[in-house]
């Protein structure tokens, strides 16, 4: 049972919808820094209020299967934790990460899907694709919980069941890296658990992450993500870009506007905009690494969300904070 109701977070305003030099609109959210030791350094909004993470979970449930025995490293661990744009060298990978556990690609229980990257998924359309399980941008994480099942000797047909071991598994990890107990369940776009924190608890878990030891499974996945930032989104994609102008970062982005970050000196960022506009979500992202003194000309590219009006650029979605 799913509760219907939660409490209102006291979002503030952070984004504004400027069309010809006047405000038309506001995006409102929450976005929070947090220091390499844990701690709040700031905070737009709300810290502390739960959230759904959606796919901004994906790297701490890969840490779990690592835990558990998924042998995947390097480029195949990247996809684990994507939300990839349907590439060939995503659908690829999927292919190597279940043929590597024995298993059919008819084993995954991702819904049959476009690919999400719009150029990506005319091209497969007009190759005479049509919707598959495989194309799901979340069939890496969900390849990677087969995998980790028959690694693990665990049954395969029921891993998205809450009850399964795997997702106790991750439900445990989940907890310890954000420092509190999941404050809901739900069920994510692609069928598989999705667990609720606060924003300073995502971010805590991120920060953990890149400064894990070697050797440790949140080592091992904070090295994929870095290394192979564009299996975990796509070649063209927000997050692959601002990972690799910054080495040694991670970056994840989720539905409904979520996103985090965690800097190489292990400060780290989450934000949610309120209403789920995607087209505010790096802008916001932006606004807070530059708040904290962060500076690459992929700030600058990201900076604002273009409108136009009759082809033409008339305005953008730019930060208020």
């Amino acid at each position: 049972m799913f509760a219907t109701t939660v409490a209102c977070m006291p979002h503030a305003v952070v984004a504004e919808v400027v069309r010809s030099g006047f405000v038309e609109g506001r995006h409102h959210g929450s976005v929070v820094r947090i220091d390499r030791s844990g701690r709040v350094a700031w905070v737009v909004g709300d810290a502390d209020g739960a959230i759904f993470p959606r796919s901004c979970n994906k790297p701490i449930q890969a840490i779990a299967m690592v835990r558990a025995g998924l042998p995947l490293r390097g480029r195949l661990l990247a996809l684990a934790t994507a939300s990839h744009s349907g590439e060939t060298v995503h659908l690829e990978g999927v292919r190597e990460m279940l043929a590597g556990a024995g298993l059919p690609e008819a084993a995954l229980q991702t819904p049959e899907s476009w690919p999400m990257d719009e150029e990506v998924r005319l091209a497969y359309a007009a190759g005479g694709g049509r919707p598959a399980a495989i194309c799901m941008d979340c069939s890496g994480k969900h390849a990677a919980m087969l995998a980790t099942c028959v690694a693990a000797d665990w049954e395969t047909t029921s891993y998205l069941d809450p009850a399964h071991p795997l997702q106790r598994a991750i439900e445990e990890v989940f907890e310890e890296l954000t420092g509190a107990p999941v404050a809901a369940h739900g069920v994510d776009g692609c069928g598989a658990p999705v667990l609720a924190t606060s924003l300073a608890g995502l971010a805590r878990a991120y920060s953990a992450i890149v400064q894990a030891e070697p050797g440790t499974a949140e080592r091992h996945v904070a090295d994929a993500i870095i290394g192979w930032p564009e299996l975990v989104s796509g070649t063209t994609r927000d997050e692959a870009e601002l990972v690799r102008a910054f080495p040694g970062a991670i970056a994840k982005g989720g539905a409904e506007a979520c996103y985090a970050v965690a800097m190489p000196g292990g400060e780290a960022f989450a934000l949610k905009i309120a209403d789920g506009a995607t087209r505010a979500r790096a802008v916001v992202m932006v606004a807070a690494l530059r708040r904290a003194g962060y500076d690459a000309p992929v700030l600058q590219a990201q900076a604002a969300y273009p409108l136009y009006g009759g082809g033409a650029s008339v305005g953008a979605v730019r930060p208020a904070f």
